[in-house]
């Protein structure tokens, strides 16, 4: 089976947890965890947490705890999802789901991701310029060059992508660690914080920040890929044991992120609510208070904080997106290009609320990015509630019945808080906009109509219709039945020449496909400016020697007896090789590997790739 089929599969297995005891087993699983955990400490959280404690004091540290029992046990489901049935969320998904579902789920969740990706992009040019006096338009721009540290840490594998991401996190830990010793909080005013209470207005708006902030739903999909990166013992002991590492590893991991999310809201409670200061829900003006209280390190550790919160979660932000578009949509495309397409649909809004306002209305930004994350998480939780509860699939590590009766719980608070949200909302535009009233009934109502059946169908559909015991829509299919393998006579095949070292091995390996009874088609492109203008009517030195030593090639084959013909093609290689492909119909091209890596193929670009996409026979490529 190709790599591909699974989850991450550049990474999939690729940590061994086998020949280890004592504290090196259990570090060997130690490591997805904290990667989904900076997810729940990302720079959207600190402006929930902030608008929380300066608004209302050491009050909504309860629904932060909430969040975290929350997030612990639906991030266990999703472990528990990937290590049993080898599927990552999405995977599942599109085995239970039609493809115009999943297709509007892909949407739904590109939309969270890019909602998270919003928040980092925010809070890293927020940091750059209390940090390092960076203009926040620069600072927006400058984090686009995160795409070129990813690729490296995935390039070194995945512990080094893993300590890159501890490191962050405990950067962040020991920064509020500090904080807290500076601001002094009151210990018993936190107590009667994790006392809940009813919540109106405002309050239940930052509430729902705050759960979206926390329980993100594109974590949901991440975990359930990264714990796949652990080889483990396909059998019941290796599971359960893979099962128990896991949740240790969530527990602990998550338990910090708490730790961060709790020591932003008592810092914002002490520092701000108790000295008058009820509105603090920008970022920029919570770091020139601290200054102004508390002097220049607990500010400077606040910007140190916030960079490496934002740095550490955008990686992560970008793995879940490969796993979103990989298992939703089967579509796979070059990290490089997907963290860089992610990055810009985030960059825009951040650019241009900076253009508009200056800056002024990012904090609002970063609480509607959480809001938007937080609508969405139904569409993660219902289904993962759904795959781990079915017995079919999960045989003995199927969830007992009481944390199935928590989930639904768990789902039940998220959904019945957002339907409250929105009524609030669409109630309110409504009123406070009669102008719009007509955009409002004739586009927002619908479209939230719309998601609601969505959510609906989401939610019975795997009621209703009975799982088979076996994996269906895999993302290349089931293998085939092969009983009697027929002898392939080659009558045209092409030959791609390129005049280099290579050439010799191109051309003895397509002579072994076909023998002397097939006819060969020697191809090389002329890429000259000169060549791309004037086609075939061009007469430049380079034209007129490869012509003649595409004529040497033909002319020798033809000595030893092979029928061979020779084309020139101009301008676009992959181009100008599938049109002679096509216009001959030839049956099989060889092909050469020009060798680039890297860098190189972003620079000259990967020619085998782009005509094997452009004609409809095979491709043989001699390295």
């Amino acid at each position: 089976m190709s790599s591909y089929n699974e989850s991450l599969g550049e990474v999939h297995g690729s940590v061994s947890t086998t020949g280890r005891v004592g504290w090196k087993r259990i570090f060997s699983f130690l490591g997805p965890a904290y990667m989904v955990s900076v997810g729940y400490m990302d720079p959207g959280n600190w402006a929930t947490d902030l608008a929380a404690g300066s608004q209302f004091g050491y009050q909504l540290i309860w629904i932060l705890l909430l969040s975290n029992l929350v997030a612990l046990l639906l991030q266990s489901l999703s472990t528990r999802l990937g290590i049993v049935q080898g599927l990552d969320l999405a995977q599942a998904s599109r085995q239970h789901y039609p493809r115009f579902v999943n297709f509007c789920l892909f949407i739904l969740a590109q939309v969270a991701i890019i909602a998270c990706d919003l928040a980092e992009v925010i809070g890293m040019a927020i940091g750059l310029q209390l940090l390092f006096h960076l203009p926040l338009i620069w600072g927006v721009s400058v984090t686009l060059l995160d795409t070129v540290l990813l690729l490296f840490l995935l390039n070194k594998g995945m512990r080094y992508l893993e300590s890159f991401i501890i490191s962050m996190v405990f950067i962040v830990g020991l920064s509020f660690l500090v904080e807290m010793f500076i601001v002094e909080p009151d210990l018993k005013q936190i107590g009667l914080g994790l006392i809940p209470e009813n919540l109106n207005g405002n309050a239940l708006y930052i509430a729902i920040g705050i759960i979206g902030a926390t329980v993100m739903p594109h974590n949901l999909y991440l975990h359930s890929s990264l714990v796949q990166t652990r080889k483990i013992e396909r059998n019941e002991t290796g599971i359960r044991e893979s099962i128990k590492m896991n949740l240790i590893d969530t527990t602990i991991a998550l338990n910090l992120a708490f730790f961060v999310n709790a020591a932003i809201l008592i810092l914002a409670a002490a520092a701000f609510f108790r000295n008058g200061y009820h509105q603090i829900a920008e970022i920029q003006d919570a770091h020139k208070l601290l200054n102004h209280i508390f002097g220049s390190l607990a500010p400077a550790l606040f910007a140190i904080a916030l960079i490496a919160a934002g740095q550490s979660s955008t990686v992560t932000g970008t793995l879940a997106g490969q796993i979103i578009m990989e298992g939703h949509i089967n579509l796979r495309i070059q990290p490089w290009l997907r963290r860089l397409l992610t990055r810009l649909l985030a960059i825009i809004p951040a650019f241009f609320t900076i253009l508009y306002s200056g800056g002024a209305e990012l904090g609002k930004l970063l609480i509607l990015s959480q809001v938007i994350l937080s609508l969405q998480l139904g569409f993660a939780v219902i289904p993962l509630i759904h795959f781990t509860s079915d017995r079919i699939k999960m045989g003995v590590f199927t969830i007992k019945p009481y944390v199935k009766v928590l989930a639904w719980l768990c789902a039940v608070l998220i959904i019945g808080l957002n339907i409250k949200l929105v009524t609030e909302e669409l109630s309110g535009w409504i009123k406070s906009y009669p102008e719009h009233q007509l955009l409002i009934y004739s586009l927002v109502l619908p479209v939230a109509f719309a998601i609601s059946i969505l959510l609906l169908y989401v939610f019975f559909k795997p009621l209703i219709t009975e799982t088979e015991n076996q994996h269906n829509k895999v993302p290349h299919g089931s293998a085939l039945q092969i009983d009697f393998v027929a002898p392939v006579s080659l009558k045209k095949i092409g030959i791609a020449i390129d005049f280099s070292s290579h050439d010799r091995d191109t051309i003895r390996h397509a002579l072994m496909q076909g023998g002397k009874s097939a006819e060969y088609f020697l191809i090389h492109v002329v890429e000259t400016a000169a060549a791309r203008y004037l086609g075939d009517a061009v007469m430049d030195f380079e034209t007129q020697s490869d012509r003649e030593n595409l004529e040497k090639y033909k002319a020798r084959l033809q000595q030893l007896g092979y029928q061979s013909f020779s084309n020139v093609g101009y301008g676009k290689v992959a181009k100008a090789i599938a049109d002679v492909v096509n216009e001959h119909h030839l049956e099989l091209l060889v092909m050469g590997a020009h060798g680039h890596k890297a860098f190189k193929d972003i620079i000259f670009g990967t020619t085998v790739d782009s005509v094997r996409h452009k004609i409809r026979v095979p491709v043989l490529i001699v390295q």
